[in-house]
């Protein structure tokens, strides 16, 4: 199925809100399931000094079709654009883009590749910047569970837009992408994830951690950590920001324009 998201991807009208940091991960660009045209109206809207690329942008880790379209490549010449006019761009990748890491210590299109860093926001706070496959559980880190899923999800998700189709319906989700986001909740059940990235980053100095990976937005304190993941664009359609002032927000893609960080925690359930 091609998307053809692209139809509607103009640039949304009014000024960009400007921030110090912008962090997105889990595009999955080349997957069926990836909102590419609601990502690209979202950067449209924003600017920022820098913008972190935390991993599994790009979904080109197995042999499979790959669904790309015209918002695929606007996605990335607007990070080029970016970077071209003075946008830091930093790219890290994650277990679907794992092939990027070959080039550490290089650039991939200017942007600036590796595994981990420290940001330090504007208030000073330092927080450790990683995809998190890195500290998946032991039965996922092989990634043979993942991969096994990342198939039968994008299986799932050609059957959900088969059946709208059949059936006319304009809803954005159907019942079978509602189920898979559910079910991807409750295999994060038990998975000590959260602790062992709070972990690192306090071994490390942090003051907290910013990640992706686990497609699930959040933004809140564990063990006197802050722990923020910045979601995905599948389910979710999530990013964090960091204000001029060093403070996070998660940001809510909800069609027509964000929500900021207290409005995204109602309505995704985390706390900001």
């Amino acid at each position: 199925m091609p998307d053809r998201s692209h139809r509607s991807a103009q640039p949304r009208p009014g000024p960009r809100r400007h921030l110090r940091s912008l962090f997105v991960s889990d595009l999955h660009l080349g997957a069926r399931g990836s909102k590419a045209g609601a990502f690209l109206k979202f950067l449209q809207g924003v600017e920022a000094e820098t913008i972190f690329l935390v991993g599994d942008i790009l979904d080109i880790w197995h042999c499979g079709k790959v669904h790309w379209s015209e918002t695929h490549d606007a996605i990335l010449q607007e990070l080029r654009d970016r970077q071209a006019a003075g946008t830091r761009v930093v790219y890290l990748p994650g277990n679907h883009d794992v092939a990027l890491k070959a080039q550490y210590g290089s650039d991939f299109d200017g942007f600036e590749l590796c595994e981990s860093l420290t940001h330090e926001a504007a208030d000073g706070t330092r927080y450790l910047v990683l995809h998190g496959d890195q500290c998946d559980a032991r039965i996922f880190r092989w990634h043979l569970m993942t991969r096994i899923g990342s198939r039968v999800d994008g299986w799932l998700r050609a059957l959900d837009a088969w059946l709208r189709r059949q059936l006319n319906s304009t809803a954005e989700r159907g019942v079978i992408e509602l189920a898979l986001s559910g079910v991807n909740s409750l295999m994060l059940a038990g998975n000590r994830f959260e602790e062992r990235l709070a972990d690192m980053a306090r071994a490390g100095g942090h003051d907290g951690v910013i990640c992706g990976h686990f497609h699930k937005a959040a933004l809140h304190l564990r063990d006197g950590i802050t722990y923020a993941n910045c979601g995905d664009w599948i389910d979710s359609l999530t990013a964090l920001a960091e204000t001029a002032d060093g403070a996070l927000q998660l940001m809510q893609w909800d069609g027509l324009a964000y929500a900021a960080a207290q409005d995204a925690a109602q309505a995704i359930g985390v706390s900001s």
